[in-house]
């Protein structure tokens, strides 16, 4: 079942429910990355994640097939973080950081740890369109085209909000450094 692609999976599982803890496994690091980058709180990604693959869970027989996966999951992911947001807008602090360190190299980590703080902090300051599309782009490589799918945008929209974003992104780094 693990060398299956996801969709052929998805077909295995409208057959065989309890396959979907595969698809879980292939999908819950990379949700949880892309939800905590899109909120910054640590506290909230395991909810937020657990009720984005309910939704996928509930809405699996409404997946097609002939389009890609990852593109619905994330649009999914998406739209929980939008409602996520909207419920609790009034009580969001965004300074929780991403801190890992591997503890071979100290000061290699120290120097990459300072990157990390200042392009977490430049990634907090950008809108959420552009920072959506940072995160798509280049922490869960998705294509142009997957991107457009989970967004609901055109291809064109994605490449201009991608190079906006990468300018603006710039431009902030680059008044922190």
């Amino acid at each position: 079942m693990k060398n299956l692609t996801d969709e052929q999976l998805v077909e295995e599982i409208k057959k065989n429910k309890q396959l979907f803890s595969i698809l879980i496994d292939r999908y819950q690091k990379k949700i949880e990355k892309y939800v905590f980058y899109l909120t910054n709180r640590k506290e909230e990604v395991d909810d937020l994640v657990q009720e984005i693959f309910i939704k996928v869970f509930v809405n699996l027989n409404s997946f097609d097939i002939k389009k890609k996966f990852a593109s619905w999951l994330f649009r999914i992911a998406h739209n929980q973080v939008v409602n996520f947001f909207k419920k609790y807008k009034n009580k969001l602090s965004l300074d929780e950081k991403i801190m890992i360190v591997d503890e071979s190299n100290i000061e290699e980590n120290i120097e990459k740890d300072e990157v990390k703080k200042i392009l977490n902090s430049c990634l907090e300051k950008i809108p959420i369109g552009y920072k959506e599309i940072i995160l798509l782009y280049y922490f869960e490589e998705l294509s142009y085209e997957e991107i457009s799918d989970s967004l609901k945008i055109p291809i064109g929209t994605v490449s201009i909000r991608l190079s906006r974003a990468k300018k603006f992104l710039k431009k902030l780094c680059q008044e922190k450094i």
